[in-house]
């Protein structure tokens, strides 16, 4: 294995006795091993303990756009648009850059922004443009947009909508000027509200949208899809008020594609378009648009010898199946409670259901540092819509799969500001979660209703960024942001730590992969935890760490991560690496 890159660490060491003895009798010859070093492997210690509930901090008072969705890109710069068809934003576009459209025959003009670039460092903001279609007798081309991921050199692809837009895909690249670059004719029809995943040779797989009991592949750019796969299970699962918008699709360790729908969940195989297996049906309700729950792939372990590694999906929240319906007449559900999660790995697999502390629907899940999970945003009653939902849930909530079943979830500091339809976040470099968006109403409106459009931007920080766990916070010290790594490559980091006495079973690395969210999905995210393979001191106050990058593409599609170093529960700041295609 090939070792490409050697990131470097500090120590900081205020406990340095033990260690140093041993090592300023012989320095630096070939390193200081603490596999070998004490004597065979040490017992591993627990995570640091804390009772800190997080913290809220407002960094943005006026975004301009309300984030519908939501995206961070490789350069550290938050990508939040919006729909066109909501009329005015609060940003104007820059002189020359205003949308030409026709409406009923009639010639108009769209100044205003739809959508931003958000530094997450600065705070400053950059207009995006938005989507000219001067033939279109339909103002809302952008309406209902989703994105894929990360191509290859960071560039961006979105597709799909509603209207003139809803066979689009779109690009966007990392710079300082970048813009939107639109190819209007790729999808063979028109999607709205349809999800879409990166696939392990890095080509991306378009699933449903309301009314699209079929899915296709993103072709490249410039191209265009002469037609589709019909997949009667999105039929089969479309209720009175439709419930499997937005199908949660996780690609599995085995390159299978787990495909979840209102109450029912298939296998499909994407080499072959053929369903593998259709899963046991988890009840108790709809899960999806508008019945909206919460789903993510739990953390992959790479520790393991199982070939390929084991997968397990978890679904939480949503709505009693006629929520949507009857939100629409003003009498409001409570959400539900309960989580389910499956191996999608095991041919034998069922659904394991638990209980959250409050009932939750809209609201986002996603995947920490620490390989824990944040559940964040959303109402306790009603359903995804235009004024379908009320009773806001502020309080986010940890969940811990390691934990005992009866320890699992961890209600946190709950934020002041209601995040209902159409709000969003991300996890950042930092170990912090960027909180956007929330617009329950047609239009913006800042007043005289129950929730009014929401332009403030917060950061949360969660438990792990106690103020007292800082000392025992590991620092990469890297000059190597981007390096690109293959896949079963060996790859180093040089760390700073404050607690000297460190060991391997101290330390876990954590990869990444950020995702695009909207409508409470979190498409493409994934967490891997990759094995080590060496803990070496190199210097007074320097460790170096060596692990194993994921050995397929199916369980590390190609595309941009983030590596966090985790100690003891603890994470380091984020640093970017890329996995080529191979």
């Amino acid at each position: 294995m090939a070792v490409l890159h050697k990131a470097t660490v500090v120590f900081l060491p205020l406990f340095f006795a033990a260690a140093a003895a041993q090592f300023f009798q012989n320095p630096y010859m070939g390193g200081f091993s603490f596999d070998n070093g004490f004597g065979g492997a040490p017992a591993k210690k627990g995570d640091y303990e804390t009772h800190y509930k997080g913290k809220w901090e407002l960094v943005c008072n006026n975004s301009g756009v309300s984030a519908m969705h939501l995206v961070l890109m490789p350069n550290n710069k938050a990508i939040m648009f919006d729909t066109t068809s909501s009329g005015p934003s609060n940003i104007k576009l820059p002189p020359g850059h205003c949308r030409i459209y026709k409406e009923k025959n009639e010639t108009k003009k769209d100044c205003w922004a739809h959508g931003i670039e958000y530094d997450i460092h600065t705070g400053f903001i950059r207009t995006l443009k938005s989507f000219t279609h001067a033939q279109s007798n339909r103002s809302r081309p952008t309406s209902g947009v989703q994105l894929v991921h990360f191509l290859q050199m960071g560039l961006l692809c979105r597709s799909v909508g509603s209207d003139n837009g809803g066979r689009a895909a779109r690009y966007l690249s990392p710079c300082d000027t970048c813009d939107w670059t639109e190819y209007p004719t790729a999808l063979s029809v028109e999607r709205w509200y349809a999800s879409q995943q990166i696939l392990p040779d890095g080509s991306f797989i378009v699933v449903g949208g309301r009314r699209q009991f079929s899915y296709e592949y993103v072709p490249k750019p410039g191209q265009s899809n002469p037609t589709n796969f019909k997949l009667p299970f999105l039929l089969q699962t479309s209720d009175a008020v439709e419930d499997n918008l937005y199908p949660f699709v996780h690609l599995s360790t085995d390159g299978n594609l787990f495909i979840f729908a209102n109450n029912r969940s298939i296998l499909l195989d994407p080499k072959f378009n053929s369903i593998v297996r259709e899963l046991p049906q988890l009840k108790g309700g709809a899960r999806n648009y508008p019945g909206s729950a919460m789903s993510a792939l739990l953390p992959i372990n790479l520790h393991t010898q199982t070939t390929p590694p084991p997968a397990r999906v978890l679904i939480c929240g949503g709505t009693p199946h006629e929520s949507a319906k009857l939100a629409v007449d003003g009498h409001f559900l409570p959400a539900l409670r309960t989580c389910g999660s499956i191996s999608i790995t095991s041919p034998t697999g069922k659904w394991r259901v638990e209980t959250m502390p409050t009932a939750r629907v809209m609201g986002d899940m996603l995947l920490l540092p620490t390989a824990d999970l944040l559940l964040i945003n959303g109402a306790k009653k009603g359903a995804a819509g235009w004024g379908s939902a009320t009773d806001p849930n502020l309080e986010p909530v940890m969940y811990r799969p390691r934990k005992p079943r009866a320890k699992r979830f961890m209600k946190l500091r709950p934020s002041a500001i209601p995040r209902m339809y159409h709000s969003t976040s991300a996890v950042l470099p930092d170990g912090r979660i960027l909180v956007a968006g929330s617009n329950t109403n047609r239009v913006y409106k800042f007043s005289g209703v129950a929730y009014p459009t929401e332009l403030r931007v917060e950061k949360f920080s969660p438990p792990y960024l106690d103020p007292h766990l800082a000392l025992y916070r590991p620092l990469i010290v890297s000059s190597f942001e981007r390096t690109v790594v293959g896949h079963g490559e060996a790859f180093s980091l040089r760390f700073a730590l404050a607690d000297v006495v460190v060991e391997l079973s101290d330390l876990k690395l954590t990869m990444y992969a950020p995702p695009f969210t909207t409508h409470g999905y979190s498409m493409n995210q994934r967490l891997l935890i990759l094995r080590a393979m060496d803990l070496v001191m190199v210097g007074p106050t320097m460790y170096e760490i060596t692990w194993v990058a994921p050995s397929t593409a199916a369980i590390a599609p190609p595309g941009y991560y983030l590596v966090f170093l985790v100690h003891r529960g603890v994470p380091s700041e984020g640093i970017w690496i890329r996995i080529r295609i191979q």
